[in-house]
């Protein structure tokens, strides 16, 4: 047992410099960004004092936290179901066997190498409302895509399914490539039809991988910023503007620290419990596999 402990403390030992600098760099903002969401901060009239709870009572009642919420909880929605159902069509296709295989993994993984904000960019010129190619196949020319509320939304959505897609295909066919293959031999044995394999045994069986997929996802499209910023700037009529890109425009363009810094510990604070959730979830799974 002390040589157990011995090992456990020299383990310790080897990772607390790790630790602390990880932990320096990871709570240093949050403790300052909390401060400052407790003080009135406006760099413009050059006023700095303490006012306690008084942003996060404003919030409470500031419709336009709300809209950017809802814009947000929609977006993820949205392009987090989407992009889980076509990432697991193209996980098992890329498990499967046929000509050309690494090539066609190779191909798909193209969209989440290429930079956030040149795909973003790439898009934009795409949904041009002169002379964009799917402006003109999908609406001749006669819709403004990014410039019409509801359109924009969906546009962003797309732009954002398109890139995060192979993302998480990646994860779901590691999680099919670490299935026994002896277990789809019995089943063909048994003569289980494909469906009946894919319901009683692949999906089982990734449903770990798949709420670990759902917490990268979620969380990173919760805190969206730079392809919605790029594409509509939060635009038209803030019908895109998520939590990340309101705390954006009320740190950066109004300056209000203070306020600002309230956006951003409450989007914070949002994510934690979406993540907490999903760990519930994952807890769940891992009891019903194991």
């Amino acid at each position: 047992m002390s040589a157990r402990r011995h090992e456990q403390r020299s383990a310790w030992l080897l990772a607390a410099p790790a630790v602390v600098v990880m932990a320096g760099f990871a709570l240093y903002p949050i403790v300052v960004t909390l401060w400052l969401s407790l003080r009135r901060t406006l760099l413009v009239f050059h006023e700095d004092r303490f006012v306690g709870l008084e942003h996060y009572a404003f919030l409470l009642r500031d419709p336009r936290f709300w809209s950017a919420l809802g814009t947000t909880s929609y977006f993820t929605a949205v392009s987090v179901s989407i992009e889980l159902l076509l990432g697991l069509a193209f996980a098992l296709l890329l498990d499967a066997s046929f000509p050309g295989r690494g090539a066609m993994r190779a191909i798909v993984l193209v969209p989440w190498a290429i930079p956030t904000v040149v795909s973003a960019k790439l898009w934009a010129w795409l949904f041009n409302p002169d002379y964009g190619l799917l402006t003109h196949v999908l609406g001749g020319g006669d819709v403004n895509f990014l410039g019409t509320p509801g359109w924009a939304m969906h546009a962003a959505i797309l732009a954002d399914v398109w890139k995060t897609t192979p993302f998480v295909a990646l994860l779901l066919l590691g999680g099919l490539q670490s299935i026994p293959r002896e277990l789809y031999l019995a089943a063909q044995v048994d003569g289980a039809s494909r469906a009946r394999t894919l319901r009683t045994i692949t999906l089982p069986l990734l449903l770990p991988t798949i709420v670990v997929t759902l917490v990268f996802r979620t969380l990173d499209a919760f805190r969206v910023f730079d392809a919605v910023y790029v594409l509509t700037d939060g635009g038209p009529a803030n019908s895109t503007e998520t939590l990340s890109i309101y705390a954006y425009k009320t740190l950066i363009r109004i300056g209000d620290f203070g306020y600002g810094s309230t956006l951003a510990i409450t989007t914070f604070l949002l994510v934690a419990i979406v993540a907490a959730g999903y760990l519930m979830l994952m807890r769940r799974a891992a009891r019903r596999t194991a």
